[in-house]
C-alpha cells in the first residue's frame, strides 16, 4: 500500500505505485509517475512532466522537474526522465529539457547524486555516476557511466565528460573531457588516467596498461592532436587488450564540439 504521509500534496493526475512512499509536506505535481520502491523526503516537490523508475530514493528538500532557467523557455510540455536505483540526496535541484534540444533532461540508473547538486535543462547523465556534493552542471552536457565529478565542480554548457573519467573537486570544465581521463584545476586539466578507478571496475592490467600509452600519445608526446588520433589509431590497430577502448576513446575526440582538455 502506498505510504502518504498526511501533511504531503499529490496534485490530482499524478500516477504513483502502490509501493511508493511520500515524507512528510512533500509536493508531487499532477503530470508526476513514480515507480516501485522509491521513497521522496519531506518536503522535496516534484513537478513538471517527470517520471521516475523504481527503487529510488530522493532526500529532503530535493526539486525535481522545475522549470528551466533558460530565458527562452516559453512553458512548453518538456520532461524529465529519472530511471532505477539513483539516490539524490538533498536540496538538489534537476530541471525539465528544452524545445530547443530534445525536450528531455535524462538521468539513468544507480547514480548517486550528493546534497545540493544542479543538474540543468537538457542534460545527460547515464548509469552509475557520482556527483560529489555542489557539483554543478549547465545545460546540454553529458556525462558517461562511471564519471565522477567531485565537490562544487563546475561545468560549462554543452561539454560533455566521457565514460569512466573523474572531474576533480573546485574544478572549472569549458571543454570535453575524454573517457578514462582524471582532470583537475581551477581550469581543468588532465592528470593522467583514471587508474584506480578502471581497476576497481575490472579492467585488466594489460588494458589499462594500453590506455596509459595513449594517455602518453595524446598528451606526452608533443603531437598535434590530428598527429595523436593517427598515432592512437595505429595502435588500436596493433593490440588486442584494449583496443575497444582506444576506440570509444578515439570516437569521442572524432566528435567533439568544444575541444577536448589540453
Amino acid at each position: 500500500m502506498t505510504k502518504i504521509h498526511s501533511s504531503a500534496i499529490i496534485e490530482a493526475g499524478a500516477q504513483l505505485d502502490q509501493t511508493v512512499e511520500i515524507g512528510p509536506y512533500a509536493v508531487i505535481g499532477a503530470h508526476v509517475k513514480i515507480g516501485a520502491g522509491t521513497k521522496i523526503g519531506s518536503h522535496s516537490v516534484l513537478e513538471g512532466h517527470t517520471t521516475l523508475g523504481e527503487n529510488n530514493q530522493i532526500g529532503h528538500y530535493a526539486a525535481l522537474g522545475g522549470a528551466p532557467q533558460d530565458m527562452k523557455y516559453k512553458g512548453e510540455p518538456t520532461r524529465l526522465e529519472i530511471g532505477n536505483g539513483n539516490t539524490i540526496r538533498e536540496f538538489t535541484t534537476i530541471h525539465t529539457g528544452t524545445v530547443q534540444d530534445s525536450g528531455v533532461t535524462r538521468i539513468g540508473d544507480n547514480n548517486w547524486i550528493m546534497a545540493y547538486v544542479h543538474i540543468a535543462h537538457d542534460c545527460s547523465v547515464g548509469n552509475h555516476t557520482i556527483f560529489s556534493s555542489n557539483a554543478q552542471i549547465a545545460g546540454h552536457v553529458q556525462v558517461g557511466d562511471w564519471a565522477i565529478l567531485g565537490g562544487m565542480a563546475g561545468v560549462h554548457q554543452f561539454v560533455r565528460i566521457g565514460a569512466h573519467s573523474m572531474l576533480g573537486g573546485a574544478a572549472v570544465l569549458i571543454q570535453d573531457l575524454p573517457p578514462f581521463i582524471v582532470a583537475a584545476g581551477d581550469k581543468a586539466k588532465p592528470y593522467g588516467m583514471n587508474v584506480e578507478g578502471l581497476r576497481r571496475r575490472g579492467f585488466t592490467d594489460a588494458a589499462i596498461a594500453t590506455l596509459r600509452t595513449a594517455y602518453r600519445m595524446l598528451y606526452k608526446a608533443g603531437l598535434s592532436l590530428e598527429d595523436a588520433k593517427t598515432q592512437l589509431a595505429e595502435l588500436a590497430a596493433q593490440t588486442d587488450e584494449g583496443q575497444a577502448y582506444l576506440h570509444q576513446l578515439l570516437a569521442f575526440i572524432a566528435s567533439t564540439q568544444r575541444g577536448i582538455v589540453r
